[in-house]
């Protein structure tokens, strides 16, 4: 009777445990974890790179990304949107069964520890790091909550993008150099922009449901088949990005292996077209999230190849 208690006590922690892995949504996480690894990488090429700052860094920026999917949870919830049979989402409030509550204080303890880590970064770095902070920790919030939620607006990629490609990036240069490159801005450039494309990826999977729900999303404005063809765009003009960048001499041909993502990009793309059911185009909008991270970590590793050899 022991025995069966204790197995029936692990199974139930393991049980909460996934819970809350699944409201974090650890595969739209490395949407943080590319970023700063290609700040770092870019910082070790212009000189030596502090370790104890690289993961102060990496991890307040992990818990942000954390918390605005809390958020998100909680405000998409509040607003009547989710519901126990929707697609991609963690489903704590409307499966699981935990406190609305629960996943706010959670999202807002994140946010404070990101804010003592953040004092940490100042202080070995530049205060004005704190100012940009505040205003990145301001736009995760009002991505979904707030009267007017970023997300549900036709911006909501472009404003992803920016803060979580371009701003991370240079941020996370800034605090091993000190200073800001031309190279770093550059690279930021086709990051932010798949960044952007898995924001539109969702949004066409949930082009139907936002309509009803009064979203107006970049997808449902222009339309299902012209959103797949902008993501079509966009995954061009990221590769293309580099390209340029390699026969301009910015940076090093060792940046080529980001070809090796290509046929998820292309995947991606495919899987969308003929489409219409949430279900169905799940498989797309993974290859799209799996595209921006295959591309992140080719060219961080790239940069670390033209560093090492």
């Amino acid at each position: 009777m022991q025995t069966e208690h204790r197995i029936n006590v692990k199974n139930k922690k393991e049980s909460s445990w996934k819970t809350w892995y699944r409201q974090l949504r650890p595969h739209t996480l490395t949407a943080s974890f590319v970023p700063v690894s290609i700040g770092t990488a870019l910082a070790l090429l212009d000189g030596s790179v502090n370790i104890l700052l690289f993961l102060a860094m990496l991890i307040a920026s992990l818990l942000i990304q954390a918390a605005t999917n809390l958020f998100n949870e909680y405000y998409d919830y509040k607003r009547g949107l989710d519901n126990a049979d929707s697609i991609g989402i963690g489903g704590g409030i409307v499966r699981d069964g935990i406190a609305p509550k629960t996943i706010l204080n959670v999202a807002c303890g994140f946010f404070a520890i990101a804010i003592l880590l953040g004092f940490y970064i100042c202080a070995n770095s530049s205060w004005w790091i704190a100012a940009i902070g505040i205003v990145c920790m301001i736009t995760a919030y009002f991505y979904t909550g707030g009267p007017f939620p970023i997300a549900y607006s036709p911006f909501g990629e472009i404003v992803a993008g920016f803060f979580m490609g371009v701003v991370i990036i240079l941020i996370a240069y800034f605090i091993q150099v000190g200073s800001i490159s031309l190279e770093s801005i550059l690279i930021s450039i086709p990051i932010s922009i798949l960044i952007g494309a898995i924001l539109l990826s969702n949004n066409i999977r949930d082009l139907d449901g936002d309509k009803k729900s009064g979203r107006r999303t970049l997808a449902i404005l222009v339309g299902r088949e012209k959103a797949i063809r902008l993501l079509a765009f966009m995954f061009a003009v990221s590769y293309g990005w580099i390209l340029v960048l390699i026969f301009a001499q910015i940076v090093s041909p060792w940046l080529l292996i980001v070809f090796g993502s290509l046929p998820k990009a292309v995947q991606a793309v495919r899987g969308f077209h003929g489409k219409t059911q949430p279900i169905q185009m799940m498989p797309a909008m993974k290859a799209t999230a799996q595209t921006n991270t295959h591309f992140g970590f080719l060219v961080a590793f790239g940069l670390l190849l033209s560093y090492w050899i």
